[in-house]
């Protein structure tokens, strides 16, 4: 295992490896010890009770975050018709039915969200081997899959950072909530909405602790574990 470089060793040095932060404190501690030279994502890593093998224990949802993530989302929508012009009037950064189909099949995804009708849906349900290895599928629980008449506000939310979080095969939940440059304050908010959502999203099937642990990182930086009672205390106010 490669020995760890000396920025990263003197942003470890920082946190207390055994230590449960407020989340107000982990979102600040994030912050200070980040320590790449660029704006690096700050991100929430959640160790659940759900044995995602099980359909109702599957964790799965999406979350508007007040403050966006902090990056250009490319919103791709797969539509025909008269919808091809709403989504385009919307924003959408690629539009198209046979075409666009076409070239997914060819191995094109340069794009972080794709959005559906539902007439459009028997086509690009064949683009399930490349679309959903990559967390891209159109599906009607996340609102990706959306009626003509809701295309809009659908590709306006994906665009000011609508995040999708959905629990892995080692039962844990990564998602980012903004990036260093941002306030703590927006940090924190980004944070509060998220924890709520995934709250409230607790599946039936789960039994007994449902958050097991949480923690907040960066792309280069240590993990700071927060504590778990007030973390999924986190409110919208």
């Amino acid at each position: 295992m490669p020995k760890p470089g000396k920025r990263y060793a003197e942003a470890a040095a920082q946190v207390e490896p055994e230590k449960e932060y407020q989340p107000d404190e982990a979102v600040a501690l994030a912050k200070k010890v980040a320590p790449a030279k660029f704006d690096e994502t700050v991100e929430l890593h959640l160790r659940t009770g759900s044995d995602p093998r099980h359909a109702d224990q599957m964790i799965r949802g999406v979350a508007l975050l007040p403050h966006g993530i902090g990056k250009t989302v490319r919103v791709t929508v797969f539509t025909q018709g008269e919808s091809e012009a709403l989504a385009k009037e919307a924003g959408a950064d690629f539009v198209g039915s046979d075409d666009l189909i076409k070239e997914v099949q060819g191995g094109w995804t340069d794009f972080d969200v794709s959005i559906a009708t539902p007439d459009m849906m028997g086509k690009v349900g064949t683009l399930g081997r490349v679309l959903g290895r990559k967390g891209l599928m159109p599906n009607p629980r996340t609102g990706t899959v959306v009626a003509p008449e809701n295309l809009a506000q659908a590709i306006r939310e994906a665009k000011l950072g609508r995040v999708e979080y959905r629990v892995d095969k080692s039962s844990i939940i990564h998602v980012p909530i903004g990036k260093v440059s941002f306030d703590e304050s927006q940090l924190l908010e980004n944070l509060s909405t998220l924890m709520d959502n995934i709250v409230r999203a607790r599946p039936g099937g789960i039994k007994g602790a449902y958050i097991r642990s949480a923690f907040i990182t960066t792309t280069m930086g240590p993990s700071i574990q927060m504590d778990v009672a007030s973390a999924t205390a986190l409110k919208v106010e």
